[in-house]
């Protein structure tokens, strides 16, 4: 029997999510400070940890923070989700914390149990992890890309001939095609800040998560990229250098308006049980772009979303990558497409900049991908 720590200053609600937990078949243990979790994690010794972030003495992304220095555990954040506390629980997914959740009120304890219990079952084969300082971690992953013969990220510079001449005329060279989901914001650091200023293709990522969250995820990234990073909360034009993340709760599609490609937010699609949603996005890619236009990266999460239409995308000609079971938080999606046979390449999140350079430098567009290497 799997068991959680649940973590919050409320009694109510460590009650209610007790209540939830058990009754879905987990053993359940309860802290009521951050100080009084520290020090019963030895004894319990949980699965997964739900963490309040709101705690008074010490609040929860301290208790985050020592947890995954002192004894790492899969943690859960549960907060209120709203665009106020973005920063904080965007904070807490970056320190390590699998996910994060909206507390169960009482009105609407069904859908949002439903999804706590989950969440919490699937924090409990996930993988925590051990999170460098930002400058620590992007010297290692540059130190690696460089040392294993993958271009390592270059020195701002103009776009190509090439990429100058599709943009006068309203259209761009290709479109790299990223899905993500638990554990993405702190996978997205370890791979958006690594591409170079003059990389050639525009970036669309389909990141689930709710939409109080993802303009301040784009804000955060766009001041550790060299690349531009903006929330697609209307039509957007695409160009090279730049990195668009698709507003949460919504999905995203590429369209062609005015002879040019654009990213577009539309309605959350009821048949598809994420958003953004991976698969509709690269669908809608494949509409407007031959393969060899597209890269496909299906990176950490539940379920199964982006690996349809990325393992498609494969099969017709274009570069897929999967992130390792090595680094992902959790290996659902990218194992998923590896399953059905469509990932390209399998690599772990901090190599996955250094392919996507080397495969879009000018020499290698020049020469284009040769079927069947797995470069």
């Amino acid at each position: 029997m799997l068991t959680v720590l649940v973590v919050d200053d409320s009694a109510l609600m460590r009650r209610r999510i007790a209540d939830l937990l058990v009754e879905a078949g987990f053993r359940v243990e309860t802290a009521a400070t951050g100080e009084e979790a520290l020090a019963r994690l030895p004894e319990v010794d949980p699965d997964v940890v739900t963490l309040d972030i709101t705690m008074p003495g010490m609040d929860g992304l301290t208790c985050l923070a020592r947890i995954m220095v002192e004894h790492p555990k899969p943690v859960v954040m549960v907060s209120a989700l709203t665009g106020a506390g973005a920063g904080e629980t965007l904070e807490a997914l970056r320190l390590g914390a699998v996910e994060a959740v909206q507390k169960p009120a009482a009105g609407s304890i069904g859908r949002i149990g439903e999804e706590l219990v989950e969440t919490v079952r699937a924090a409990a084969s996930s993988r925590p992890r051990r999170v460098h300082g930002l400058r620590e971690r992007l010297r290692l992953a540059r130190a690696r890309i460089a040392g294993e013969d993958f271009v390592a990220p270059a020195p701002p510079a103009p776009p190509s001939v090439a990429v100058a001449a599709a943009v006068a005329e309203g259209e761009v060279e290709g479109v790299v095609l990223v899905g993500v989901s638990t554990g993405g914001p702190s996978t997205l650091e370890d791979i958006l800040p690594l591409l170079p200023a003059g990389f050639p293709w525009p970036v669309v990522v389909a990141q689930h998560m709710p939409v109080a969250f993802t303009a301040t995820l784009a804000r955060r990234l766009d001041e550790m990229c060299a690349l531009t990073v903006v929330e697609v909360g209307r039509a957007t034009a695409l160009e090279p250098g730049m990195i668009c993340i698709a507003r949460g709760g919504a999905d995203v599609e590429l369209a062609r308006r005015g002879g040019r490609l654009q990213a577009v937010c539309v309605p959350s699609s009821p048949d598809r049980p994420w958003h953004p949603n991976a698969d509709r996005l690269v669908t809608s890619a494949m509409r407007l772009l031959p393969p060899d236009r597209l890269v496909g990266v299906l990176l950490t999460g539940m379920g199964n979303d982006g690996a349809a239409s990325m393992a498609e995308l494969h099969a017709r000609g274009g570069r897929t990558i999967a992130e390792s079971e090595d680094s992902a938080v959790v290996f659902g999606m990218p194992q998923e497409l590896i399953r059905r046979g469509g990932a390209g390449v399998v690599l772990p999140s901090d190599r996955i900049a250094g392919q996507l350079t080397r495969w879009l430098s000018p020499a290698a567009r020049r020469t284009g991908p040769v079927p069947g290497l797995k470069d």
